[in-house]
């Protein structure tokens, strides 16, 4: 049979050409019922034609529409392009683009409809992948308010990300000034309770009688001043999280209360007996080490365990100094923000003493020191003398940061092991592979860049 050697196609042959179509084609009466599909949608919805045909064509998709005469196509006369989802008979769902028109006769009335799916699966998929590959990219350098993209800051990102898809509680623990607080921001703001508040209390501000009426709320009459009831920031932040900060500074008594809320979600307002209940997620930070309370009897070994759930440690500045340079960037970035100024960088020798510091505040030093520098500095770049007095005196520094070897300031970053091989890479890479530039950067001339580089490449 010869389809192509009549003036027109047969209808056998018109069968053939709509069965070898690769998208999934159906035709549909003016009820919306199924009429006609060809083999393309039987493999899209894994239903024979004959389970096919008669099924109204809703019914198929796996977002339900509206059937004639409410159906849109009916109304409009033809869709183009549009996205949605087509329901297998496994329970699986296939993302497909449709395209529809109306089928009229010679007088415009409309006899039904003809419509194509495209399966768009593995478009869907490589849009996925490249997302994937953008996000990662983009936690390179950050995430949420964090910067940094050493290795143990990935570690940490990927942490807050386990910790965000869990309801556990969690306990940062790190120095002071390493971003606990934003560790817990950015845990909250990446799961599920996003869209409840986050509730901060400093658990070392408030006093131990204020503290347990601001935690857990107080009846009328239940001391002096107490004209009326009051909710605490546990019945205020149901179903968010409430971030306590500063742990190791609470009393006995709160430290028994806040145990028994975290074993069974209840509490009680100051003054009252009635049991009241709440779902507010716990994250816990402190700067000390609670094990070491814990022995000293200063802090409940129950209350450590119940707190230590799912442990976060946050870095020290001193020990991921490949950040530094971001983490400047970064600060100067804001403060040309708020100050109007417009600060491109750091000379030379600035960029080396902040390298050559040992950050016993970490980034809050840092930052405070930018800032310090944009008050003083009256150029575009800033100079070794607009930085803090603590961090270029050696003197100064030597107290703060121990021994520090003798010498210059490019001596002293040689010698000591701040130049780590990702450090080197990193550099290279901002540098667009320019050895100059990168050595100038690290503090080094471009044989001792070259000599080390050489050695990583054996």
């Amino acid at each position: 049979m010869n389809c192509f050697a009549q003036n027109g196609l047969s209808q056998q042959c018109l069968q053939i050409v709509l069965q070898t179509i690769a998208e999934g084609l159906f035709i549909i009466n003016t009820e919306g019922k199924i009429i006609y599909c060809n083999k393309a949608m039987e493999n899209m919805t894994g239903l024979s034609s004959e389970e096919l045909i008669g099924k109204e064509c809703c019914t198929v998709m796996a977002k339900r529409c509206n059937p004639p005469p409410h159906c849109q196509l009916f109304s409009k006369g033809a869709i183009n392009d549009f996205e949605c989802t087509i329901g297998h008979v496994s329970g699986g769902v296939i993302p497909v683009l449709k395209s529809a028109r109306v089928l009229t006769d010679p007088q415009g009335n409309i006899m039904g409809a003809v419509e194509t799916l495209t399966d768009i699966s593995k478009i869907k998929k490589a849009e996925a992948r490249l997302q994937n590959l953008q996000a990662r990219n983009k936690k390179l350098s950050g995430f949420k308010k964090l910067v940094g993209k050493s290795r143990s800051m990935q570690q940490l990102y990927n942490l807050i990300e386990l910790a965000s898809a869990s309801r556990a509680t969690v306990l940062i623990t790190g120095e002071t000034g390493t971003g606990k607080e934003l560790v817990a921001d950015a845990i909250h703001s990446s799961g599920e309770r996003d869209s409840y508040p986050l509730i901060k209390i400093n658990c070392s501000a408030i006093p131990e009688t204020l503290l347990e009426s601001e935690l857990f709320g107080h009846a009328k009459g239940a001391f002096t001043g107490a004209v009326k009831d009051k909710p605490g920031r546990f019945e205020h932040c149901d179903g968010g999280t409430l971030f306590l900060d500063e742990i190791a500074d609470l009393s006995p008594l709160i430290q028994v209360k806040l145990l028994r809320f975290l074993q069974d979600k209840s509490f009680e307002r100051l003054g009252e007996n009635v049991t009241r209940q709440a779902d507010v997620r716990i994250i816990a930070a402190t700067n000390l080490d609670l094990r070491e309370l814990v022995q000293q009897g200063r802090f409940r070994e129950d209350l450590f365990y119940r707190l230590k759930v799912f442990p976060i440690h946050t870095p020290p500045l001193r020990e991921r100094k490949e950040d530094i340079g971001r983490l400047t960037d970064h600060f100067i970035a804001k403060f040309n923000n708020e100050t109007g100024k417009k600060i491109s960088g750091l000379t030379h020798d600035a960029a080396l003493t902040l390298m050559d510091h040992c950050w016993p505040g970490n980034v809050r030093e840092l930052e405070n020191a930018i800032e310090h520098a944009f008050v003083i500095s009256q150029s575009e770049k800033i100079d070794i003398f607009d930085l803090p007095v603590e961090i270029r005196k050696m003197e100064i520094k030597r107290d703060l940061c121990g021994t520090i070897p003798t010498g210059t300031i490019q001596n002293s970053l040689f010698l000591r092991p701040n130049i780590s091989d990702e450090l080197i890479i990193d550099t290279l890479r901002d540098c667009g592979g320019n050895r100059t530039e990168a050595a100038k950067r690290l503090g080094i001339n471009r044989t001792t860049l070259w000599r080390k580089m050489q050695r990583m490449s054996r």
